[in-house]
């Protein structure tokens, strides 16, 4: 099959699905099957370039199966998908950053997640204070919660709102479970800051 009639095979059958991305990620798992690392990053790099969000969001599940495998697969997402305007492409980014943290494992991936939560683009931090929702859920995150209130609570007064509310919703939902360590995490802000204390009202939701 040509490449172009490829393209606009998959263009005409997914820009048409206005909400959710069960269908697309259903999408890349075939491309994942029917053919080589090399050929699906290719592929990726290509669909990446279409007009329609549906598509760059299909090369971005693409990247993020064969991120733990093809470090410019890994790379891609970081330095030009986080850079994609459009909302939704930006969701599906957290989910291959948490995707390429699970194939790898989630110790293994600590230094990028760092890497990661410590890049220039909010984008790039959002995916990972956003893709590993519930943080405490994932594997070694779940047997060390501590760490994940750490990592998550350093970006707390991060200068973009967008991460900030990541932050807040992602030691809210480890609080269910954990109050009394994000508590005491909690305890330490200087809430006197009016972006950290929109963190602070979020994280503590639960907290009693």
């Amino acid at each position: 099959m040509g490449g172009i009639k490829l393209y606009d095979e998959i263009a005409e059958k997914l820009k048409g699905i206005e909400s959710g991305f069960k269908e697309i990620e259903r999408e890349s798992k075939t491309f994942l099957k029917e053919n080589s690392i090399e050929q699906c990053f290719n592929i990726a790099q290509k669909f990446y370039l279409s007009e329609f969000y549906q598509v760059r969001e299909l090369s971005t599940f693409i990247c993020g199966s064969i991120a733990s495998r093809l470090e410019e697969a890994l790379r891609f997402l970081k330095e030009k998908v986080s850079r994609d305007e459009n909302w939704r492409v930006q969701e599906v980014l957290a989910k291959a950053f948490d995707t390429y943290c699970k194939d790898i494992g989630y110790e293994k991936a600590l230094p990028v997640i760092k890497e990661w939560l410590g890049d220039n683009n909010p984008n790039v931090r959002r995916a990972v204070t956003e893709g590993l929702r519930i943080w405490t859920s994932r594997e070694y995150f779940n047997e060390n919660p501590e760490v994940a209130i750490n990592l998550i609570s350093n970006l707390k007064d991060d200068e973009s709102e967008y991460v900030r509310k990541s932050v807040g919703n992602s030691l809210k939902d480890i609080s269910k479970k954990h109050g009394e360590l994000v508590k005491k995490e909690l305890e330490k802000w200087d809430v006197s800051k009016k972006a950290v204390n929109q963190v602070y009202k979020l994280a503590s939701k639960f907290i009693k």
